[in-house]
């Protein structure tokens, strides 16, 4: 009980660094994604979301809150399970494969469309950031041209203390809403064998940087009418089929999307039984406060432990170090890349 109490308490600190966090560097709302997608919008935040309202400019943060998330921070472990173990799934829910990761973080973090000059990255360790997302491949990659990822920098930036979360923009769901997404979407006829296909090459451009083997690779799917029961057939068929091929290869299939589709579809399909799912979650839902348990789409013992990342703002520029880059916001507590 008492270390119980403990937890929770370490858990309340985070908290409050995350909300001093929210108050951040001097930023403001753009009006371009940094990622190749947004969320769906929260209907309280649609304005703020889509640039036709402006956002709230957050202040200055206090000085404490210029060191990373301490790394003892305990994740909150559903009950039945601990430190890296599965939890029990509850009645008749069965569990997602735990795949083994050597390596997890539990922090704070970034992702952005260009990945940043190791400059960039150097003088970004001012900030409370220590997880950075890098878009490695996919057909529908935002931003094709990555001048600076290369396994040098991969290898250089893990060095100075930052973690990777990879990401792979492959094809998207055939009712995705992205109208620029569209010419990306599944072969309806063939969608499980086009996932092993760009299953396999996730993984070569993972190996191809230096990320090793039990690193994850999260696909990108951005948001798509997971209500569409041919569209939703044709999409999960897609994601089994990649997340299989990335696991054959000895790598951690995760799982990025808009908390309202993507995520509730995969939630869904776990509940009916479903096999191949990713072995990790990624959820965009963009509000002030991020909360990796307390997301409302997912069982509280699903995805867990250590497998979620919480996107909880997006296209916001901050200052650290006299570099500024437009980023999403996240809160981590899931598998890294292997480097080295």
């Amino acid at each position: 009980m008492r270390q119980k109490t403990h937890m929770m308490r370490r858990a309340g600190v985070l908290i409050a660094a995350l909300a001093s966090l929210l108050a951040g560097p001097a930023t403001v709302p753009a009006s371009a994604n940094a990622g190749p997608g947004a969320p769906d919008p929260v209907p309280a935040l649609a304005g703020a979301l889509t640039g036709e309202t402006p956002g709230e400019v957050p202040g200055a943060l206090p000085a404490e809150a210029f060191a990373p998330v301490p790394a003892e921070y305990p994740a909150r472990h559903p009950a039945g399970s601990s430190a890296g173990q599965p939890a029990h799934p509850a009645a008749g829910a069965p569990a997602v494969p735990y795949d083994y990761a050597p390596r997890t973080f539990t922090g704070v973090g970034f992702d952005t469309c260009h990945t940043p000059s190791f400059e960039t990255m150097q003088d970004w360790t001012a900030s409370p950031y220590r997880a950075v997302g890098v878009y490695i491949g996919g057909r529908a990659r935002a931003c094709p041209d990555q001048p600076n990822l290369t396994p040098g920098w991969v290898r250089a930036v893990d060095s100075l203390g930052w973690r990777l979360l990879p990401l792979y923009v492959g094809s998207q769901a055939p009712c995705v809403h992205a109208k620029g997404k569209r010419r990306y979407t599944i072969d309806g006829y063939a969608p499980r064998y086009q996932g092993v296909r760009e299953g396999a090459d996730a993984v070569r451009q993972a190996r191809a940087l230096g990320m090793h083997e039990g690193s994850p690779v999260y696909l990108d799917m951005e948001a798509y009418d997971q209500r569409n029961a041919s569209c939703a057939r044709t999409t999960l068929a897609f994601v089994q089929g990649w997340s299989r091929e990335v696991r054959r290869h000895g790598y951690l299939p995760g799982f990025y999307s808009s908390s309202t589709s993507g995520i509730q579809h995969m939630e869904r399909a776990r509940r009916a039984g479903a096999g191949d799912l990713p072995g990790a979650v990624w959820f965009a839902r963009w509000q002030e406060e991020p909360d990796l348990f307390g997301e409302p789409v997912l069982a509280s013992d699903a995805w867990q432990p250590h497998r979620r990342v919480h996107q909880y703002r997006g296209n916001i520029r901050q200052t650290w170090g006299g570099r500024t880059l437009k980023i999403d916001a996240n809160l981590v507590d899931a598998p890294v890349a292997v480097v080295g």
